[in-house]
């Protein structure tokens, strides 16, 4: 007689394409809203998290890292790598995945792509940012790095806070027209191709670098920074890797999201470990001051960060029950008794065979 066994657990999947769809089906600006207001969310629950700095694989090609959080219900982790060399292969330079899970049981609830996501994520983040440090009247950027994130954090700051000048620079002029063609025949959106930085930069009420390379690099200088300017910079993620020479944080109010990672990853790096900086939870929940007056620089040193993937995953499977997307994945078997999970073999196509 067979014993009958309990179905095996779902869990809901969501491919690169159903999360392309979904971004189809909502419109691009309202995702990044939605997304943008999660994450604004959850920033507030800030306290109720158990939060930790990622774990990094790094080699000289690159950077694998897991990030993991979780409040009283709910686990979270990212799994995404930086390889900057990947695009000679036609490999991105991102690519990352994601599980939620139920707290109470352990059950994966949703294994979804993030590489998209990511840059969905990031983008709403950068905007979380900037409309608590940036001037209101913002109304030109100036975007340095015009590689697969680009065109992400050009749209969130046209769709959610009236950007309507983008300056761009690229060390790949292809990288910036590609941009500009993808951009093409948006209404109310000025694109800028400028030769250097310096160009990109001037006259600038937001900048954001964005860029790839795994280096020291020095993309902004103090004399390039002008009173008032908000910096959002996002490419300095890892140790070795920065964007903006130390000067231009010393003379900025300088924002992180978690302070113990970002003085390991973030441009933060390159100054003492007493270096004044605000996490920007505290900004957003009214705990601290954000911009102080309209001349005052200030810097978001965003290196990414566990709680916007935890964010970005709960969006996710939220708009997805709503569209219908996804597939159920046995990935957790069914067992008819819990405890024997060895006699999950004898039911497979060709049972185990015990002795020769």
């Amino acid at each position: 007689m067979n014993t009958p066994t309990s179905p095996a657990l779902p869990t809901l999947f969501l491919s690169a394409q159903d999360v392309a769809t979904l971004v189809q089906r909502i419109g691009l600006p309202t995702v990044l809203e939605r997304m943008a207001s999660t994450l604004h969310a959850d920033y507030l629950r800030w306290p109720a998290f158990d939060k930790s700095a990622r774990v990094a694989s790094h080699s000289a090609d690159g950077v694998i890292e897991l990030m993991p959080i979780a409040d009283d219900t709910t686990f979270a982790f990212k799994y995404v790598n930086g390889h900057p060399k990947n695009t000679r292969s036609g490999l991105p330079t991102v690519m990352a995945f994601g599980v939620l899970a139920d707290v109470a049981t352990g059950v994966p609830l949703l294994l979804s792509e993030l590489t998209l996501t990511t840059a969905l994520r990031t983008a709403a983040m950068s905007v979380v940012a900037a409309r608590a440090l940036a001037r209101p009247d913002s109304r030109r950027m100036a975007l340095i790095g015009n590689g697969a994130q680009s065109e992400f954090q050009a749209l969130a700051f046209h769709h959610l806070m009236g950007i309507d000048e983008v300056r761009l620079y690229d060390t790949d002029p292809a990288a910036t027209r590609k941009l500009m063609a993808n951009l093409a025949g948006l209404r109310g959106l000025r694109l800028i191709a400028c030769e250097s930085s310096k160009q990109a930069v001037r006259g600038a009420d937001i900048v954001t670098t964005v860029t790839a390379d795994k280096t020291n690099a020095t993309i902004l200088t103090p004399e390039m920074i002008e009173p008032g300017m908000h910096v959002n910079g996002v490419g300095g993620d890892c140790p070795g890797k920065t964007e903006l020479h130390a000067d231009v944080l010393r003379q900025a109010g300088v924002f992180v999201e978690y302070e113990p990672q970002t003085r390991i990853e973030g441009d933060l790096q390159q100054l003492p470990a007493d270096f004044p900086v605000t996490e920007l939870w505290r900004v957003l929940a009214g705990r601290a001051d954000g911009r102080t007056d309209k001349a005052q620089v200030t810097v978001f040193d965003s290196v990414g960060f566990a709680l916007e993937d935890y964010s970005a995953l709960r969006f996710l499977k939220e708009a997805a029950g709503e569209l219908g997307l996804g597939q159920a994945l046995p990935l957790v078997p069914g067992l008819a008794d819990p405890k024997d999970l060895f006699g999950l073999l004898h039911r497979a196509p060709t049972p185990l065979a015990l002795a020769a």
